[in-house]
C-alpha cells in the first residue's frame, strides 16, 4: 500500500499534464478544420492527361 503513496500524485500530474496539453491545442486552434486534412488527402490537385487511345 506504500507504492499508493508514489501512484497517485503521479496519476494526478500526468492527468494535469494531459489536460494542460489538451487546453493548449484548442487554443492554437488544432480542433478548426477537422474535415479539411482528409479532403486535401484525397483532391486531385494535378491535371490528368488522357492517354491516346491504341
Amino acid at each position: 500500500m506504500e507504492v499508493l503513496v508514489f501512484l497517485v500524485p503521479l496519476a494526478l500530474l500526468l492527468g494535469l499534464l494531459g489536460l494542460m496539453g489538451f487546453l493548449w491545442s484548442l487554443k492554437n486552434g488544432q480542433y478548426e478544420d477537422l474535415e479539411g486534412a482528409g479532403w486535401r488527402a484525397i483532391a486531385d490537385d494535378e491535371a490528368v492527361a488522357d492517354k491516346p487511345a491504341r
